[in-house]
């Protein structure tokens, strides 16, 4: 009998240390919520008017909006933004540089309605061009960190901190 349990158990042992060797892939970021990020065909109808995300902080007062995949935007600086029903913060663009809907650029994702730690999503998506990605990498109450990579320049990371509104 213990020969049998010894057998077993070598047997064991070597499947999960061969097992421990063949992870999958890293498959990238595609949503968070069950969101589909970035979005290739925005619908019009499932976007409001302005912006009151409370992690939303980006700088600057709006300059009015824009239409931009078929989505009325909220221009803040020179970039194009759309918050959805739930809350979602989508950015469509920069102007002179790219937009949802052109040579095959999506919109992608600014901020999520509710952050989480170790959340991540693409915020934008041009191909051949520009594909971030952020990641929240620390997080509390009021406060996160995101950190901000693109598969075009591999080696540079942006970390910027947001504070929640009230």
């Amino acid at each position: 009998m213990r020969t049998t349990g010894g057998l077993a158990a070598v047997v064991l042992t070597a499947a999960l240390l061969a097992g421990c060797g063949t992870a999958s892939p890293v498959s990238p970021p595609t949503g968070v919520d069950e969101l589909v990020v970035p979005t290739p065909s925005p619908e019009p109808d499932d976007f409001v008017d302005g912006i009151d995300n409370p992690w939303f902080s980006e700088a600057g007062e709006p300059a009015g909006t824009a239409e931009v995949a078929g989505v009325t935007v909220t221009v803040l600086g020179e970039d194009y933004y759309a918050q959805d029903r739930r809350g979602n913060v989508w950015w469509f663009g920069t102007e002179g540089e790219w937009a949802a809907g052109v040579d095959g650029a999506e919109a992608g994702l600014a901020m999520p309605a509710e952050p989480r730690y170790g959340d991540s999503w693409r915020t934008a998506y041009v191909p051949g061009e520009v594909e971030d990605v952020a990641a929240v990498t620390e997080m509390d109450d009021d406060t996160l960190v995101l950190e901000t990579t693109s598969a075009l320049d591999p080696g540079r990371t942006e970390r910027r901190t947001v504070e929640k509104s009230d």
